[in-house]
């Protein structure tokens, strides 16, 4: 394991609500003026040994994570807003938990996006790059990488992806098979197969830093990304940060399944009024997050492993743009189920939640834990971070089928981190 040294440089795909909160929840942390809560890399305790060896240890007590001091901040957005004015205009903190840290977040000036109308319609930001083709964005974004390393005198970065949620693009094995396949499609300028965020991912990996895609894109989950990842042996992770309604989902699903319950359907409906909101409001986009919210249920309660109880169960998923609430989402579910000789029960959750602040903890621990596997010389998917994202990657070309089980992920984490710090991984996965 490489020692986190020096400075890592976070180099954030989006400068709005999330990325805003998340980065003034750290600046006022490293000044004792706030709580990071919700993180798990700063406040979650591992076991590790057994018996009368047994230990509870926070995760920087078993391995090298990068310190929030060590943290250099930068961003791209389609918006020219600088930090400071991005988080007042987000609405999500109040004054008193923005003004300490003002001129931090006034340096923080977002660099030009790599960005594309036709895959987020309703955003028409002016900061975005003048590049004729994918390649050329592919060029831009590393010459930004390499530039934001040597000016903030970075040993490291993490990129990672909390911008909007782009169309839906279906994976193409003629171009999305090979990484040959994908450089000549960049190349060629295949603007209808190569999304902006592939770009930015592509750029990333071939700097050397791991990629991390926070939304529900098609981006690192196809096999020409996989194959650069393994040829830079840096990590990637994705899709999608598991914050609200889908968390809940992943956590309950298991009580019915341990439980022996059945299911005849689960009714999920959001309604959020921030950026993202808007963008999901285009159907086309909202497509690609639907697809990432109904693959939850499907590996946790299987119908061939439960005939009697997870067969035709229907799950429909809905988000509705509602501006009054701004950043504050509300999460409705209606869950059926049936019980003893088939009788019907129904179970209510509404979550009033705040949808950045509840992403701001992940995004945190996910850049340290990328970080900290680049270190230790993991590459390729980081499985072990499913328990943060709402698709978790997987190798779908070898049928393999994603862990959603919250707990079964947590299990998943803990013993990633039992082994990068030299402990034996002792807790099952089944």
């Amino acid at each position: 394991m490489k020692p986190a040294s020096g400075k890592l440089g976070v180099m954030c795909v989006g400068l709005g609500a999330v990325t805003t909160t998340m980065i003034t929840g750290v600046l006022m942390a490293r000044k004792g003026l706030a709580k990071p809560v919700g993180s798990m890399t700063q406040y979650d305790k591992i076991r590790v040994g057994k018996g009368e060896n047994a230990k509870y240890l926070h995760y920087g007590e078993i391995v090298p994570l990068a310190e929030l001091k060590d943290l250099v901040f930068g961003a791209w957005d389609v918006y020219p807003a600088n930090a400071f004015e991005s988080a007042v205009n987000a609405e999500v903190l109040r004054a008193k938990d923005i003004l300490p840290v003002e001129d931090e977040l006034k340096a923080i000036v977002p660099m030009k996006a790599a960005f594309d109308h036709n895959y987020a319609k309703r955003l028409d930001g002016t900061n975005v790059k003048d590049c004729k083709t994918r390649w050329e964005m592919v060029e831009a974004l590393r010459e930004d990488i390499r530039r934001f390393k040597a000016e903030n005198g970075c040993e490291r970065v993490v990129v990672i992806w909390a911008a909007s949620t782009e169309i839906y693009v279906p994976v193409d094995n003629e171009v999305h098979g090979t990484l040959a396949a994908l450089e000549a499609a960049m190349k060629a300028d295949d603007r209808d197969r190569i999304a902006p965020s592939m770009c930015y991912a592509y750029a990333a990996l071939t700097e050397g830093a791991p990629f991390i895609m926070g939304a529900p894109n098609t981006t690192v989950d196809i096999p020409a990304m996989w194959e650069l990842a393994e040829k830079t042996k840096m990590p990637i992770a994705g899709k999608d940060f598991k914050t609200g309604q889908t968390l809940v989902k992943s956590g309950f699903a298991p009580i019915i399944g341990t439980r022996c319950l059945g299911l005849s359907g689960w009714f999920s409906t959001n309604i959020l009024g921030n950026r993202d909101g808007l963008v999901l409001d285009d159907p086309d986009n909202f497509r690609t997050k639907e697809v990432s919210k109904l693959s939850t249920l499907e590996s946790i309660l299987v119908p061939e492993k439960q005939p009697d109880l997870y067969t035709d169960y229907y799950h429909k998923v809905r988000i509705n743009y509602y501006p009054p609430r701004g950043d504050d989402k509300e999460g409705w579910d209606n869950i059926d189920i049936f019980g003893w000789m088939g009788y019907p029960m129904q179970v209510k959750i509404n979550f009033l939640c705040r949808d950045s602040i509840l992403a701001a903890p992940l995004m945190l621990d996910l850049v340290l834990l990328s970080d900290l596997a680049a270190r230790d010389g993991r590459y390729g998917i980081q499985r072990f971070l499913s328990f943060y994202l709402k698709s978790p990657m997987h190798d779908y070309t070898q049928n393999e089928v994603p862990v959603n089980h919250l707990f079964q992920q947590y299990v998943m984490l803990k013993n990633a981190i039992r082994e990068m710090g030299g402990y034996e991984a002792d807790e099952l996965v089944d």
